[in-house]
């Protein structure tokens, strides 16, 4: 990890950047104290796979059961 000072970080952004995208860390520090980390965007799609959230959602037993508060208007 890298850390280099807002003034001297103004001057070579375009160096900066591309550092990052190859993998390395940097931050930018003012008077010495962090105030700023730089990375990449992840531009990696996920693929969406069918059933990934299989047994995470629960529905009652009842779930399609009328209202109490609806009784009246059916």
């Amino acid at each position: 990890m890298q850390n280099i000072d807002v003034n001297e970080a103004k001057q070579r952004l375009s160096e900066l950047i591309e550092q990052v995208i190859a993998g390395d860390k940097i931050i930018i520090t003012k008077r010495g104290q962090p105030i700023v980390k730089l990375v990449a965007i992840d531009k990696r799609k996920h693929k969406r796979h069918f059933g990934s959230a299989r047994g995470l959602i629960k529905m009652s037993d009842d779930f399609d059961e009328p209202l109490e508060d609806f009784r009246d208007y059916m």
